[in-house]
């Protein structure tokens, strides 16, 4: 999840989803919050909390960021030159 928020965080997207591949994402990304709290105990303190922060921000890029975010999952969109 730290490698997706910051991949999606740094890289601007290129084109919007299909609505399954945009759901699925999204459910991928609250399956690995979800996994990652079932197994807080097992690991690393420090490692849970940025994966937690990274997590949320997954999240937070989607319903904060406007409707390219929101479809995109990444903070910014841009059409490549052709």
């Amino acid at each position: 999840m730290i490698a997706a928020l910051l991949y999606r965080a740094l890289v601007p997207a290129h084109e919007y989803p299909l609505r399954p591949e945009q759901v699925t994402a999204m459910a991928l990304d609250a399956g690995c919050l979800i996994g990652l709290l079932a197994t807080r105990k097992s690991g690393p303190h420090g490692l849970f909390w940025i994966g937690l922060v990274a997590g949320i921000g997954l999240f937070a890029i989607r319903l904060l960021g406007g409707d390219a975010a929101w479809w995109t999952g990444h903070l910014s969109y841009s059409l490549p030159l052709r």
